[in-house]
């Protein structure tokens, strides 16, 4: 017990779950390695978790639960985890990303960073990292936002897989993001894109002015069914509408921005031509 460190629940979210494992655990006066043999887990990722030097993940906050006799209850394991998480992206958000996942087709328009659907995991650890540094975000919810990329970018490869539609305003493809080398595996990433046969990428380079029917990203969904939805974010909210009357303009507008936006072909050769300059 000379060992023991003692935890601060309220230093954040992860410190929290793992003080609350401890606890759990000590009241039914288990070791880290009584817990350890009952989930499956080694007592070295048992006190990971329980100092916070390690963020809880999903499968492990079910086998506790299991362990614990917790799950299915108000105060499971599981709800915690998925506390933790949501609190790492925008209000709204989670529910788009369900959506997203069962999309039949996916018309996205992003401004200065590329979209999340096709990040590489070092350009968008890059991208948190600076929310990061800026306080805007803690370091467990900048790892929480990074592997659920993984889970979105799941979906560009289910059969069968949406069509995909991307419009990135040139800025997308200008702006630096971590070293020369991020930045290249990510625009190799668009080229590689725009070749699959459900996928059209376009870019809407400065040229076109006031031709530009947005100013800010844009998201346009349509489900299986062919109802419509689009989802847009401001600073501090995500905005799901699924209202097919006030979507149709949008579903218009966006229609309009292809037009006028580069062909596919001169877009791959102008973010071609961006990553031969940043080697």
């Amino acid at each position: 017990m000379v060992n023991r460190k003692e935890l601060n629940p309220e230093s954040g979210p992860v410190a929290a779950f793992g003080a609350r494992v401890r606890k759990f655990r000590e009241d039914r006066g288990w070791s880290q390695e009584d817990l350890a043999e009952r989930t499956g887990y080694s007592s070295q990722h048992i006190s990971a978790v329980e100092t916070g030097r390690k963020p809880p993940t999903l499968p492990f906050s079910r086998r506790v639960d299991h362990a614990f006799g917790a799950a299915g209850s108000a105060d499971s394991f599981e709800r915690e985890w998925r506390d933790i998480r949501h609190g790492s992206l925008l209000e709204g958000f989670q529910e788009y990303v369900g959506y997203e996942g069962r999309a039949a087709e996916i018309r996205l328009y992003e401004v200065g960073v590329i979209p999340g659907l096709l990040q590489t995991p070092e350009y968008a650890a890059a991208i948190e990292a600076g929310h990061v540094e800026r306080g805007a975000i803690t370091t467990e919810q900048a790892q929480e936002r990074v592997s659920l990329l993984a889970e979105r970018q799941a979906a560009l490869v289910r059969s069968p897989p949406p069509l995909v539609h991307m419009v990135l305003d040139e800025s997308c493809i200008l702006r630096p993001v971590g070293e020369p080398c991020v930045i290249q595996a990510q625009l190799k990433r668009l080229a590689e894109f725009a070749e699959q046969p459900n996928a059209t990428l376009q870019v809407a380079n400065f040229a076109m002015g006031v031709r530009r029917p947005f100013s800010l990203p844009i998201t346009i969904l349509t489900l299986s069914d062919r109802s419509l939805m689009s989802y847009a974010e401001s600073a501090t909210q995500g905005h799901l509408d699924r209202e097919t009357t006030s979507v149709l303009p949008l579903l218009t507008a966006y229609h309009q921005l292809q037009k006028h936006a580069l062909p596919q072909v001169d877009s791959v050769a102008m973010i071609t031509q961006v990553r031969r300059g940043t080697s």
